[in-house]
């Protein structure tokens, strides 16, 4: 079990998220979760809470858009309230999947990435991870001791097509982890971007070609399977224990070895 506090999870109800809320509930944590869903995905994110109150844990769900200032002010009030006099935000998580998929050129320009799309990805897909840690530690809510943690893929360093600015996002992601790795020390607080292998999530089911990228990594991994939300959700607790502490600006692969594969 981890020690008594809140996660806090910015894509809450589904793929990752989901299932690390899951995760951390079972360890003992209370979650905080944004998400942004419409009717027809909303018993999803019912389910999470559902399932974070069923192991004995508070859930305090926001179903609002993550990269909102008002949402980001409304959580953390009711966070403070909540933490009042107990103990504060342990684990930061970053899962945020809603970008631009195009390509960056084309033939016909409206159909490539516009300025304003390219903007929107990297706000929601980067930089919202700093407004939230930045929020956090204004309010006096992440616990010294805590983790900030960052969902990265591969495609941080490779190219696919129409993922341009996804890509750029994630690279982004990678280096402002780092920044706060370097930043947030004298709190004693990690900082680790997480790479999973190719995972079956909503997410990637909106990547044009996913279905192939699905098949190759079923052929590269080593295990011979995919990787699983559970899997990452599993390697996040871990991560969390304090014998963890020392591990911090690091990518971390979770994948069953897929990305040594040549």
């Amino acid at each position: 079990m981890l020690e008594p506090g809140w996660c806090l999870i910015l894509g809450a109800s589904s793929g990752f998220g989901a299932a690390a809320a899951r995760a951390f509930a079972a360890a003992g944590l209370d979650v905080a979760g944004v998400h942004l869903d419409r009717k027809a995905t909303l018993p999803a994110a019912e389910a999470v809470r559902a399932d974070v109150e069923a192991a004995g844990r508070r859930a305090l769900f926001l179903n609002r858009n993550a990269v909102d200032p008002e949402a980001r002010a409304e959580l953390i009030e009711r966070l403070s309230k909540a933490c009042d006099g107990g103990p504060r935000v342990r684990v930061l998580l970053h899962s945020l999947a809603f970008g631009t998929l195009k390509p960056v050129v084309a033939e016909v320009q409206k159909d490539a990435v516009s300025r304003a799309q390219m903007a929107m990805t990297l706000d929601v897909m980067a930089t919202s991870l700093v407004d939230w840690t930045q929020a956090l530690l204004a309010a006096g809510l992440l616990e010294r001791g805590g983790r900030v943690f960052s969902m990265t893929s591969a495609g941080g360093r490779r190219a696919w097509q129409a993922y341009g600015p996804v890509s750029a996002a994630k690279a982004a992601l990678e280096a402002l982890t780092r920044q706060l790795a370097l930043e947030l020390a004298p709190w004693e607080i990690t900082a680790n971007a997480v790479c999973a292998g190719v995972t079956e999530t909503p997410a990637l089911a909106k990547i044009p070609g996913s279905d192939r990228m699905l098949d190759m990594a079923r052929e590269r991994n080593p295990r011979g399977r995919l990787t699983t939300p559970e899997d990452v959700a599993g390697a996040l607790v871990a991560l969390s224990r304090p014998e963890a502490g020392w591990i911090s600006g690091n990518v971390i692969n979770v994948d069953g070895g897929e990305e040594v594969v040549a």
